[in-house]
């Protein structure tokens, strides 16, 4: 649900619901009640959200699983380099799976 995608974007960047209030302009009360799934934020309050954490809207209402890196401004070759690790980490991830 969006408010268990929310709390752990927020979760991820170190940020307590006051900061995260703070960076919306809403308060803490506001993001508590999207993190319970008592009510959703406004479409743009959920743009923002979306650009906050540099994921779509269709990720944070889980429309979406799909994750994005922002690589805009990245060389070529920059961009080959996280393209790698990426690959790795995949590579990775599968001979160490249980």
């Amino acid at each position: 649900m969006f408010g268990e995608v929310l709390q752990k974007l927020r979760k991820s960047c170190g940020m307590n619901q006051v900061e995260l209030g703070r960076r919306l302009g809403v308060t803490k009360q506001a993001v508590s009640n999207w993190e319970n799934n008592n009510i959703l934020p406004s479409v743009d309050l959920l743009i923002r959200i979306a650009g906050l954490f540099s994921v779509s809207t269709d990720y944070l209402l889980e429309i979406d699983k799909s994750h994005y890196i922002e690589i805009e401004g990245l060389s070529v070759e920059e961009i080959a380099h996280v393209q790698q690790i990426i690959s790795d980490i995949r590579k990775y991830k599968q001979k160490n799976v249980c």
